[in-house]
């Protein structure tokens, strides 16, 4: 493997860094192609190196990005999707979901090298097999409403009800939270939870064996506020496999690893140089990226 230092020392004494790292994660997406003779797509976001980038999240638009990846590939080699995201849109999450089923079937494997968080997780959650390393989560699919816990406004409503029932004198503290909410905030919010949950149960009960694995678990460990208190709570390889997870570890082929670890360097250090936010890349040439100004 590549360390992140190398890396970064080989592309500054680049004469031109960006064509170098194009040219680099290229050829490594063509190594993890020929080890495991499968497809690959990437689908990356900056959204670690720069927070203050709007629009990071999965979205509608990324749906032509792996349109573009899939076209003149070899459909039958199936697909591994190498995921770097912090989530974003359910909508968009789920109609890319649908679309690489329809391509592929279930020969997709997620190749997770760092992070893959809320609608991303929910994306892995629909491959029936999700490769990870030690430094690998996937987090929570509680969804979230302008940045706000869809679960926990729920649960305070649910509390100011009740409050105000058995101790009318309340009203007045709760008038004053409550008050905050939009007219129709609390019925997105149940809308989202009741969306999240059944999504992530369809490619629960999809991809595993009720007499098998307890999909119900699985499925509370996801999507409850309530089992994992936070939404950036990071779930470790171990805790997936805990639960139930059809999941393998990076470490047990170590060309893959270097591989799939030196291509995740290489794209840190890209958007670290480039003004590149997002990118969708496969291992025959195809490369979309969004740029901020």
């Amino acid at each position: 493997m590549a360390s992140w230092i190398e890396l970064f020392n080989e592309t500054n004494n680049s004469a031109n860094p960006i064509e170098f790292l194009n040219s680099k994660r290229y050829r490594y997406l063509q190594e993890i192609s020929r080890i495991t003779g499968r497809n690959v797509i990437t689908y990356y976001s900056s959204w670690l190196t720069k927070p203050g980038v709007a629009n990071q999240g999965i979205a509608d638009v990324d749906k032509n990005a792996f349109m573009q990846a899939i076209y003149k590939m070899d459909k039958s080699k199936g697909l591994d999707l190498i995921l770097h995201t912090p989530g974003g849109d359910i909508a968009a999450a789920e109609s890319i979901v649908d679309y690489l089923h329809l391509i592929f079937g279930d020969n997709i494997r997620a190749i997770i090298p760092q992070m893959a968080m809320s609608a991303g997780t929910m994306i892995a959650i629909s491959c029936p097999t999700i490769i990870m390393g030690k430094e690998s989560s996937l987090g929570p699919v509680d969804p979230q409403y302008n940045g706000l816990s869809c679960q926990e406004a729920v649960d305070e409503f649910n509390q100011a009800v009740q409050e105000v029932t058995s101790n009318p004198r309340s009203l007045g503290l709760w008038q004053v939270r409550i008050s905050k909410y939009t007219p129709t905030f609390l019925v997105s919010c149940n809308n989202a939870l009741e969306w999240s949950k059944s999504y992530t149960e369809k490619w629960l009960t999809h991809n595993y064996k009720p007499d098998e694995v307890d999909t119900k678990k699985m499925l509370n460990f996801f999507v409850e506020h309530s089992e994992s208190k936070s939404h950036a709570r990071h779930f470790s390889i171990d805790q997936c496999k805990e639960i139930g997870l059809n999941v393998i570890n990076l470490e047990e082929n170590s060309a893959l690893q270097d591989a799939v670890l030196s291509l995740h360097h290489l794209y840190m250090i890209y958007f670290d140089k480039s003004n590149a936010f997002k990118a969708v890349e496969n291992q025959i040439g195809a490369r979309y990226m969004r740029v901020h100004n």
